[in-house]
């Protein structure tokens, strides 16, 4: 499960948070953070929903199968 790591990480700064910040919010650490939006690591599916939920938005938007 690779997440489109341009949306995420825009996503997070239009949101105004840092990666410091959004680790925090979803109990991972910042590393893990900056090796999702880099794709190095892929989430699990529990903390995808969770980085969707914290940011506003769907599961879908970040794995690049939006809907129009």
């Amino acid at each position: 499960m690779k997440v489109t790591r341009v949306e995420l990480r825009t996503k997070r700064k239009q949101l105004g948070l840092s990666q410091k910040k959004l680790a925090k919010k979803l109990g991972v650490t910042v590393q893990h953070v900056s090796d999702i939006e880099w794709g190095i690591k892929s989430p699990s599916l529990e903390l995808a929903l969770k980085i969707a939920r914290t940011l506003d938005n769907t599961v879908e938007f970040f794995f690049g199968k939006q809907s129009a």
